[in-house]
């Protein structure tokens, strides 16, 4: 089982991620992050349940940022900043195209 994440590939179509892959890099970009940061992350990779959601574009763009400082921060294994900048650019995509960025 796992997330169903919106424009996830360069087309715009989603791309599916295990609970797993997601939980182990919100791991990695917790210690990657400024508290302010990870706090402003964490409600999206960071669910209590399987439970369908949106973001905002904006919260979206916001977050694409973030994903994207922490992947450059040095502080991430090579894998987990690929991982993390694969998830900054769906987001991005999404706010990009003024859609909510889905998860289900």
């Amino acid at each position: 089982m796992g997330w169903t994440i919106s424009h996830g590939t360069p087309t715009g179509e989603p791309t599916t991620r295990s609970y797993g892959w997601v939980g182990t890099l919100a791991e990695t970009l917790a210690h990657a992050l400024t508290s302010s940061d990870w706090a402003r992350i964490q409600p999206v990779l960071q669910r209590r349940s399987g439970d369908p959601f949106t973001v905002s574009p904006a919260e979206a763009s916001i977050i694409a940022a973030l994903l994207r400082r922490a992947a450059g921060s040095g502080l991430m294994a090579p894998e987990a900043a690929k991982d993390a900048l694969l998830l900054a650019d769906a987001a991005a995509r999404a706010a990009a195209a003024g859609h909510p960025w889905q998860w289900s």
